[in-house]
């Protein structure tokens, strides 16, 4: 079996040596992005695998389909980038719903603590034997208000953080979890009474910019916003806005909504074309990481052994894979549950 493996980094190679290779799977690893330019390097592989910032359009599931791909394998949680509807009755598309939900919300909260103890600043001083304390002021995370935005395993394990802070928490989710002993609130309570705004829902075209000029002057004056999730639930231009009208006190990005033609390469020699962007990195209270809260080690063997696992299930037996995201019911990942037979 072959697998063209697209956007691949240095880090993601080892993973999926172990793991394909144990599976007798033939990888081609490609460092360019899946677009319709390069999905030619396609052709021959039964599998192609794919990231968040890869294009997985119609015209590209079209290009894969005809180059005879059966499965588009998602190293990632999120599908917004795949054109499901277009892809349903042609290829197979498989995702990898846990690799590791503990990495995405400890980087929310080593964000949120870098933000408000100023470690970031303090680090940088002391490089340069600055030992000054002026300006590095913080504040106790302590009998502060957490609002959290989507209590999928992910925020569930964010707001356990910060209950151990001594933190209260609220929530907002269009599903909420029963019996979890969660505070819900509607969105518009969660904004007006929160310190502290972190997201952990997925991008979809209800969600796309959910924090947007609207909902940001509903929130307290000096917010916090945290988004280890899609780039795209923040309007960038608003939040720009909202951070020179004083209105939000700092904001914690791991995600950007245009980060598909900068993020996960080095430009540093480079002119950054993205002026909001450049704006929002200038600014003191913001913090700027590049889609790295997935990036642990074991997150990468989870992934890598995931993705390898759903591959092969769509092969084998009666093909069904647990984690195959399906367009025909329109439940797309809730239909998996009670799942007899392949989608198409």
């Amino acid at each position: 079996m072959k697998l063209a493996f697209f956007d691949a980094k240095p880090y993601d190679i080892p993973s999926f040596e172990k793991y394909a290779g144990a599976a007798g799977m033939e990888i081609r690893f490609f460092d360019t992005r899946l677009t319709a330019d390069t999905a030619e390097l396609a052709k021959g592989c039964e599998a192609v695998c794919v990231f968040v910032n890869d294009e997985v359009n119609a015209e590209v599931i079209d290009r894969l389909y005809g180059f005879g791909v059966k499965i588009i394998a998602l190293r990632s949680a999120g599908y917004n980038n795949v054109d499901l509807r277009r892809a349903f009755g042609r290829i197979h598309v498989v995702h990898v719903p846990a690799y590791s939900p503990y990495s995405v919300a400890e980087h929310a909260m080593a964000l949120l603590l870098t933000s408000v103890r100023r470690i970031h600043k303090a680090y940088n001083r002391t490089r340069e034997f600055n030992f000054s304390l002026n300006g590095l002021t913080g504040f106790d995370l302590h009998g502060k208000t957490v609002g959290v935005v989507g209590t999928g395993k992910i925020g569930r394990i964010f707001i356990d953080i910060c209950r151990g802070f001594g933190m209260r928490v609220i929530a907002y989710d269009k599903f909420p979890a029963k019996d979890a002993g969660i505070e819900y609130l509607p969105l518009a309570e969660l904004f007006a009474q929160s310190d502290i705004i972190s997201l952990h829902c997925p991008l979809t075209e209800e969600t796309r910019h959910m924090i947007g000029r609207d909902a940001i002057g509903q929130m307290k004056k000096g917010v916090i916003l945290v988004n280890t999730s899609r780039g795209a639930l923040i309007d960038a231009e608003a939040l720009l806005e909202g951070i020179k009208a004083r209105q939000v006190g700092a904001a914690c990005l791991d995600v950007y909504e245009e980060e598909a033609d900068v993020f996960f390469q080095d430009i540093s020699g480079h002119i950054l074309n993205d002026d909001v962007l450049a704006r929002l990195i200038s600014m003191p209270n913001v913090i700027v990481t590049s889609h790295q809260a997935f990036l642990t080690e074991d997150a990468l063997n989870n992934i890598a052994e995931t993705t390898v696992r759903n591959i092969l299930s769509c092969f084998e037996n009666d093909g069904i894979c647990e984690n195959e995201l399906c367009y025909r019911c329109g439940n797309v990942e809730q239909c998996r549950k009670e799942r007899k037979e392949r989608c198409f």
